[in-house]
């Protein structure tokens, strides 16, 4: 996993725009719905994850709230 990650975190940006520009010169136009459907599937990908992230917040807070002592 050392090595997995950083090779993944830059091969899949590079195949992305190798992507777009072979969609480019192959069907021209078409690339416009290609990076449209990538923008969507990141935008859905970055809103479960901020989602995740904001739920995990409020269960810490949730879990601090409840071991503080009862005498406020």
């Amino acid at each position: 996993m050392r090595i997995a990650k950083p090779i993944l975190l830059v091969s899949t940006p590079i195949g992305v725009i190798w992507g777009m520009v072979e969609a480019y010169r192959l069907a021209g136009g078409l690339v416009f719905l290609m990076a449209a459907l990538v923008g969507l599937i990141t935008t859905a990908m970055a809103t479960v994850y901020f989602t995740i992230r904001r739920e995990q917040a409020e269960e810490a807070a949730r879990r601090q709230d409840l071991s503080l002592p009862p005498d406020r």
